[in-house]
């Protein structure tokens, strides 16, 4: 463990600064919404009932794969069985859930966010809503890894989002992705007499194999 520990805070102090982000760019409101992160063997997380602000590097909260705390005296976020479904399931490094207004208004309406803006592609196509738990439940976690199969973030019907990449930045530039394209659908589904026009899979399709290219090129 001792030479994971250089690793351990400077990843602490990226996600005490990415949960603080969510709360500046109001995707949560009080201490709503949790951040996690996997180095090697431990997973840290946000304290469950912690302002963001308060935190300090002496406050570090971190489990192993299991969910057993190894880090930390506070106790971890109500939400570790969904986090730890998606460490458990998929490749993810990090993790971030909101209760982004836009996505959780969204979420209580479609039981997928219609193909508004083909960037819903690189979250790997339509994103699904998860159907309805009490938070903190392993059904939570279930339903959350059902609407994220072959996808990299989801909605949580009357909830919020969930949002998954290979470092926090990646996990939270897909969370504000997806809470912008919530939002454009529900401003253009507002306007009177009018219906927006909607991507087919077809044209999705084609925007994922552009996706591949996309970017520099690795040197």
């Amino acid at each position: 463990m001792s030479a994971e520990l250089p690793d351990l805070a400077a990843a602490w102090t990226d996600l005490v600064a990415t949960a603080r982000r969510t709360a500046a760019d109001g995707l949560v409101v009080g201490t709503s919404g949790n951040v996690s992160v996997r180095v090697g063997d431990t997973v840290l997380v946000t304290p469950s009932g912690v302002p963001y602000d308060r935190l300090t590097p002496d406050d570090i909260t971190g489990v192993d794969l299991a969910g057993r705390q190894v880090l930390g005296t506070l106790v971890p976020t109500s939400e570790l069985p969904m986090h730890m479904a998606v460490y458990g399931t998929t490749d993810a490094r990090a993790v971030v859930h909101t209760h982004a207004v836009h996505a959780t208004a969204v979420s209580t309406l479609v039981p997928e966010l219609p193909l508004i803006h083909y960037m819903a592609a690189a979250l790997g196509g339509p994103v699904r809503v998860a159907p309805y738990a009490a938070y903190g439940t392993d059904e939570l976690a279930g339903n959350m890894l059902r609407a994220l199969t072959g996808r990299t973030a989801c909605l949580l019907q009357n909830h919020g989002t969930v949002a998954h990449g290979a470092t926090l930045g990646q996990a939270y530039d897909r969370t504000a992705q997806l809470e912008w394209m919530c939002r454009l659908w529900l401003t253009a589904a507002s306007v009177p007499g009018r219906t927006p026009t909607l991507l087919t899979p077809a044209q999705l399709a084609e925007v994922q194999d552009r996706l591949q290219g996309y970017g520099q090129p690795a040197p």
